[in-house]
């Protein structure tokens, strides 16, 4: 048995109940290092906890699996949501059937940092990373293009490294072939965390902003407006009425 846990955005009270009660049941728990870190006060001396560092995904799902078929219940942690950028599609294709995966859902990115900005995903809306590790940049580009063509509000996940600090810009730039630079946008630093940060602004502004790879950047659509410095997207009940 594996459980696929999501663990939310990071906070201990945002960790739901069916995920502490997954968790509770595993004998050793796989994850990241700063996820594990993140359980250790939980959940040490009662399963053995694993870490591993980035790019470790596919042995870590292989170890979880060769456990698993040994007898133990196993625990693989993912932050936010693990079928959203996460761990749930990699360990399904490397467990093929042979043992049972059962997928634990978290609040993503997405839902904790438009809290914190307001309600800006109030309407259709696209997810799009900016991470080219995994995806080629030319596909990432047609996303974007299509996402912001069809007045989708697009939430943006890794939106900025060191190792690709142009990312945003480029994208801001494909964005606004199709949506004004006074656009509302937002960004949010560690959303749900102790050292959490925002930022509203523009389409055109938000390449100013502190942007980095702890960041999810939310643009509006050609609706979204600003309410008391929140950003918000009308749904149309006024309309409706």
């Amino acid at each position: 048995m594996i459980y696929v846990v999501g663990l939310g955005p990071g906070g201990g009270d945002q960790i739901t109940g069916r995920a502490v009660a997954a968790l509770a049941k595993c004998d050793v728990i796989f994850g990241y290092k700063t996820y594990i870190e993140l359980l250790r006060p939980i959940y040490s001396g009662r399963a053995d906890l694993v870490s591993y560092p980035m790019r470790g995904e596919a042995e870590r799902c292989r170890e979880a699996l060769r456990m698993s078929l040994n007898g133990k219940t196993v625990g693989l942690v993912s932050s936010g949501d693990p079928g959203v950028y996460g761990m749930a599609g990699i360990m399904l294709e490397i467990a093929n059937g042979g043992t049972y995966v059962e997928i634990i859902p978290g609040m993503t990115a997405a839902s904790a940092a438009a809290a914190v900005l307001g309600a800006p995903l109030a309407h259709d809306f696209a997810v799009i990373s900016l991470s080219d590790l995994l995806t080629p940049w030319p596909a990432i580009e047609k996303r974007l293009e299509a996402a912001s063509a069809a007045d989708f509000i697009i939430c943006l996940y890794n939106p900025a490294s060191a190792g690709r600090p142009d990312n945003l810009r480029k994208a801001a730039e494909i964005i606004m072939r199709n949506r004004d630079g006074e656009n509302p946008a937002g960004w949010v630093r560690n959303a749900g965390r102790n050292d959490e940060s925002l930022g509203v602004t523009t389409l055109a502004k938000i390449i100013d902003e502190p942007i980095d790879m702890l960041c999810t950047v939310i643009i509006g659509n050609s609706s979204t407006k600003l309410i008391a410095g929140r950003m918000v997207t009308p749904r149309g009940y006024e309309a409706a009425r």
